[in-house]
């Protein structure tokens, strides 16, 4: 043996293959805590007001030209068989409908980002959504759009969801792990807006009412569930107070509003008076 010859270890921080396996899951589990945090610090982000909303929401402009689209083809009697194409009208009228609360949602965004620039310290309350498209696109596009910070928690789906446009790029993340991601959502949020959405919509805030509810979450969190018309439909909580499975006063843990002015009077009374 050639005891001058000289052998390179690969460390174990270098080594892919354990980096991306079971044993080191732990690794990539802290990975998801320290470089946000990293990220928080270096762009002074000490709270946030989080916008939930469906990925799927297209904005105004793009619901009224699909609605249109489909209008033309059903004019001109094209090929398609008129009982499908009827069940795409359906949807892009849906779809329209919907795209009200896209614009609703970026014009709050738009106006929380301007009052919280309006503050001594420009770093309080940046909006913070979940990155994607729809609903998501909305509140990053509004605060944007107002010139301040914009954050997107990402997360990789097998439908894959791609970040949207409008977040700033240092404040751009993408998470493997949900609970991670809803850490990152909750521990830094000092305000919540609950757009019309689907599964992950009411998954985010039954958590965050959860941890409420049971005192988990210590600090209070203004709630605002946006669009009484369309959530009324999807969930009773009425209900669930008259059966006994919440109390009354848990009901006092959100707010319905239905217009811009209304959720953004709510929210920086709330904020001012809690935070401020």
């Amino acid at each position: 043996m050639d005891s001058n010859k000289k052998i390179k270890i690969e460390k174990a921080y270098e080594n892919i293959d354990f980096i991306n396996s079971c044993d080191a899951r732990v690794i990539r589990i802290l990975s998801e805590l320290l470089e946000p945090m990293q990220r928080f610090n270096k762009y002074k982000v000490t709270d946030t007001i989080v916008f939930f909303g469906s990925a799927r929401t297209k904005s105004p402009l793009e619901a009224d030209r699909s609605l249109k689209e489909i209008e033309e083809k059903i004019q001109k009697g094209g090929k398609q068989n008129k009982k499908n194409l009827q069940k795409q009208l359906e949807c892009a009228k849906k779809q329209v409908y919907l795209a009200r609360y896209y614009q609703d949602g970026y014009e709050l965004a738009k106006r929380l980002t301007t009052w919280s620039k309006s503050l001594n310290s420009h770093s309080r309350f940046i909006v913070c959504s979940g990155g994607g498209m729809g609903m998501m696109e909305a509140a990053n596009k509004g605060a944007t759009e107002a010139e301040g910070k914009s954050i997107g928690l990402n997360i990789s789906i097998p439908t894959e969801q791609y970040p949207n446009q409008y977040i700033t790029p240092g404040l751009n993340l993408e998470f493997h792990y949900f609970f991670m991601r809803k850490f990152w959502f909750v521990y830094l949020a000092k305000g919540l807006v609950i757009l019309p959405g689907g599964f992950g919509t009411m998954d985010e805030l039954f958590e965050v009412l959860t941890l409420l509810q049971t005192k988990k979450i210590k600090k209070p969190i203004p709630i605002v569930i946006y669009g009484s018309e369309y959530w009324n439909q999807i969930i009773n909580f009425d209900v669930l107070a008259e059966f006994g499975t919440i109390s009354k006063s848990d009901l006092k843990l959100f707010k319905f509003c239905n217009t811009v002015d209304e959720a953004f009077s709510y929210l920086t009374e709330k904020l001012t008076r809690l935070y401020l």
